[in-house]
């Protein structure tokens, strides 16, 4: 009878042991829990952070490839029209090449037509194979003129331009309008679309009409 007692003691002691464990587990499966909540916030957190850095960073460089683009367009803009400038100051360069030597030229032909001029005025006897010598001369180099787009100025019965005439004085005159270009003093030349020299001319002016006489007033 003492035996089963005992063992019944020893059974019924066993029982508030195994309680006492499973209280004893219950704190720090709730501690468990909240740091596992806590480690799932900071996560969380931390994601936020990269994600919001990945889009500062995309953005930044989204602005310097924008940014970029803009600098290339300027650049390849500036580079064009570098090309066409250059196109056009070569092209100018071949076109105006021989405009030195045709200003050196300009005195020799001045000369020429002077001395036809002074020929055909004098009354004395001029030999006329030497006038035709310096007109196939003239002509000659007028030919060379032409060939390379060098023209004479057109100035007598013109209205004065300023652009393409140089007035040397101005002269009273009845049968030209005022400002009308009356006499040219030395022919002024184009070359293509360039002045080389301008016309030095005489322009028309309005004559004075005005009478002072001592007669009566009345007549």
């Amino acid at each position: 009878m003492s035996g089963e007692k005992k063992i019944k003691n020893t059974e019924g002691k066993g029982n508030p042991e195994t309680h006492i464990s499973e209280s004893t587990d219950e704190p720090q499966a709730k501690e468990h829990d909240h740091t596992s909540s806590t480690d799932g916030t900071a996560a969380a957190s931390d994601e936020q952070a990269m994600v919001k850095a990945l889009e500062d960073k995309i953005e930044t460089v989204t602005k310097e490839s924008q940014e970029n683009y803009d600098r290339l367009l300027r650049v390849s803009a500036e580079f064009e029209n570098y090309k066409k400038r250059s196109i056009r100051e070569l092209a100018d360069v071949q076109k105006y090449a021989n405009q030195s030597l045709v200003k050196d030229l300009l005195p020799i032909i001045d000369s020429l037509e002077l001395a036809l001029k002074s020929a055909r005025e004098s009354s004395n006897h001029t030999d006329g194979c030497l006038l035709d010598g310096v007109e196939l001369t003239r002509k000659e180099i007028l030919k060379v003129f032409k060939k390379n787009n060098i023209e004479q100025i057109a100035a007598v019965g013109k209205p004065f331009d300023p652009n393409f005439h140089e007035a040397v004085m101005r002269e009273e005159s009845d049968d030209y309008p005022e400002n009308t270009v009356i006499n040219e003093m030395q022919k002024g030349y184009l070359m293509h679309d360039r002045l080389i020299r301008p016309a030095m001319v005489v322009v028309a002016m309005p004559k004075n009409n005005e009478k002072s006489g001592t007669g009566d007033p009345n007549a």
